[in-house]
This record gives structure tokens, C-alpha cells and sequence, in this order.
């Protein structure tokens, strides 16, 4: 993954989350911080598999970080969702 230091994870993550809940279908009440958290697990799910799953390079740039990071997102958004069952 490029090195884009502690605040370009964290606008990173907070992007990837914020997309993320627009592919996953159901509401999540986390806040700024709460979709900042789920974009950077994300992104280290989703680079973990990237490259030791299927075998790829480490992303390039911004935007190969930011693809790869909201992949991980859904991943993640999906597992919490399952979890919380049907809130309302």
C-alpha cells in the first residue's frame, strides 16, 4: 500500500466507509468516527486479501488504496450488519 501517512489513512477510511455504506443496503448509525474505523479495518481487510489472497501488488496511489480500502468496507459493513441483526 502507498505510504500516505496516519491522516491519509484516516481521510482514506473515512471516504472508503462513507462509500461503502452507499453499496451496502441498510442504515448504520456510526457517525464521522464510526465510518472512519470501518474504512481503515476495510482497507487492512481488503489489502490483506489483495495481496496475500489473490496474489496481487500493493495498490498504487490514492485511488488504488481508496478502491481496494472500500472493497474491504463492504466486507466489513456486511459482517457488522449480519451481527446486528434487524434493528429498525
Amino acid at each position: 500500500m502507498p505510504d500516505l501517512g496516519i491522516f491519509g489513512w484516516m481521510i482514506i477510511g473515512l471516504i472508503a466507509g462513507a462509500l461503502a455504506g452507499f453499496f451496502v443496503p441498510g442504515r448504520e448509525r456510526m457517525g464521522c468516527i464510526g465510518t472512519m474505523i470501518v474504512g481503515v479495518i476495510g482497507g487492512l481487510i481488503g489489502g490483506f486479501l489483495w495481496v496475500n489472497v489473490l496474489g496481487q501488488g500493493e495498490a498504487s496511489g490514492w485511488l488504488g488504496a481508496l478502491v481496494i480500502a472500500t472493497i474491504g468496507s463492504v466486507l466489513v459493513l456486511f459482517v457488522i450488519r449480519s451481527m446486528g441483526g434487524n434493528r429498525g
